[in-house]
């Protein structure tokens, strides 16, 4: 079985990252490859970084050679829904995967998400799905892809957004809102003592569950 997740964006430190993340619950006999948009921007920060990475991923994808299952690793789910037309393997994005793995942990999840450009996407798909009435909020950090490389940058002010979800917004379950956060989930966990669902991971445990392979979890509970 091969698995193919796609980074739409042009980071290789950001692919690095996701492979880290789920290579870790992989079953035996499962082939997971992570694939970089070395043509794409650094980050997928707007609508237009959005549109452009739909085509971008419709394009990688269709070029893959009998994929078991495609996941594509940004947030907005670009080409997800373009790609379940085109391909008969299952197609996840990291945003529903988070959603439907956090709405099993908790009554209210909250969403530390990138920036401030993010949130209204964020909002259209919650109302898409159905699930707007169980968000209890969704914070940005203010920061770029970029800077989620550099801890000294970053995480500080996740875990101020991450505590300030759970006080001020009631908020009993997180999801990290970019693909390229999931160095700083244990931190997160331990500050906060919520589940954090990591969305790359939680992606590939749906794939596998679709596939009929047990996964290990796609999440950190701090209190397990």
């Amino acid at each position: 079985m091969t698995v193919y997740v796609i980074n739409p964006n042009s980071s290789e430190a950001v692919t690095r990252g996701i492979a880290a993340a789920v290579r870790p619950g992989l079953p035996e006999g499962i082939r997971l490859t992570c694939l970089t948009m070395s043509d794409g921007p650094p980050g997928i920060e707007s609508d237009a970084h959005v549109a452009e990475a739909s085509e971008r991923v419709v394009a990688q994808a269709n070029a893959l050679e009998t994929p078991s299952a495609v996941i594509v690793a940004c947030f907005s789910d670009p080409g997800v829904a373009a790609l379940r037309e085109r391909l008969p393997c299952p197609v996840i994005g990291i945003r529903e995967a988070a959603i439907e793995t956090a709405l099993g942990l908790g009554a209210r999840f909250g969403v530390i998400a990138i920036g401030t450009a993010s949130i209204p996407r964020h909002l259209t798909a919650f109302d898409a799905l159905g699930v707007r009435d169980r968000l209890a909020g969704d914070s940005p950090l203010g920061l770029s892809v970029p800077d989620l490389q550099d801890p000294h940058k970053t995480e500080a002010r996740m875990i101020e957004v991450a505590q300030r979800l759970k006080d001020d917004d009631g908020a009993d379950v997180l999801i990290l809102g970019c693909a390229g956060m999931p160095q700083y989930r244990d931190a997160v966990a331990e500050a906060t003592g919520l589940p954090v669902v990591e969305p790359c991971a939680a992606a590939v445990a749906l794939a596998l569950r679709d596939a009929r392979v047990s996964p290990k979890t796609a999440l950190e509970d701090p209190n397990a």
